[in-house]
């Protein structure tokens, strides 16, 4: 069992301190919502952002919702293998069933996650698919407990994936962490919780490139492949 955090991510509602700003008002006038019930996109209130703190990590749903679609997809989440979790800068994590299907349409996927931050689960009736929850990433690592914690970042130990991921893979239940944000690195705090830091590349890659290629290797160290190709020839 993998369990992946999209860790830190850039996912929030428009903060109350640039509920005012011009850009923000007209974007939700747009939307036929008030400010405070739209999702932070910094294509849409890039000057408002401007003088927010860490500004630079703030204000990039896609990623997010990228970074999902990708994993969700895989071989290794219809196995049941996989458990995604969604955390983010502001303190909230998304609990991710591996049965949801997501919206493919960008546009979609912010009126699901404005609805979800809104009502606290979606659907509002019946088993949530997604759920949201006021509680930080040292939290979410007590509860869902895994037995060991890798954090995907350039400051870590330069490795190749198939190198880490075959390491990681002869844990019990390990966890991954990827950055759901666009620039800078994980805070302190985020990598204190971590056993390892581990570096894939000398660029930054995006987070659903980082996270499908350790899906992959993790699926191949399992021999997930080879199973599935397997029973299709038993039919």
């Amino acid at each position: 069992m993998l369990i992946l955090v999209v860790a830190e991510s850039a996912l929030e509602l428009v903060p109350r301190e640039i509920w005012g700003h011009p850009a923000v008002k007209a974007h939700a006038s747009r939307r036929g919502k008030t400010p405070g019930e739209i999702l932070l996109d910094r294509s849409y209130h890039h000057r408002a952002m401007i003088n927010l703190p860490n500004s630079n990590k703030r204000g990039r749903p896609d990623i997010v919702h990228f970074t999902l679609l990708e994993a969700l997809g895989t071989p290794l989440n219809m196995e049941g293998l996989l458990r995604v979790y969604v955390h983010t800068q502001g303190g909230y994590v998304i609990d991710v069933d591996p049965q949801v299907r997501l919206p493919r349409s960008y546009p979609r996927f912010v009126g699901l996650m404005e609805q979800l931050f809104k009502v606290g689960k979606v659907p509002p009736r019946g088993q949530p698919l997604l759920q949201i929850r006021e509680e930080s990433l040292g939290a979410l690592l007590e509860r869902v407990k895994p037995t060991w914690v890798a954090a995907f970042t350039r400051i870590g130990e330069p490795q190749t994936v198939e190198e880490a991921v075959s390491r990681i893979s002869k844990q019990e239940k390990p966890a991954v962490l990827v950055g759901g944000f666009p620039h800078g690195h994980f805070t302190e705090e985020t990598t204190n919780l971590a056993d390892e830091l581990i570096a894939i590349d000398p660029e930054t890659l995006d987070a659903w490139t980082v996270t499908s290629r350790i899906i992959y290797e993790y699926e191949r160290a399992l021999s997930i492949q080879k199973k599935r190709v397997a029973e299709m020839g038993k039919d």
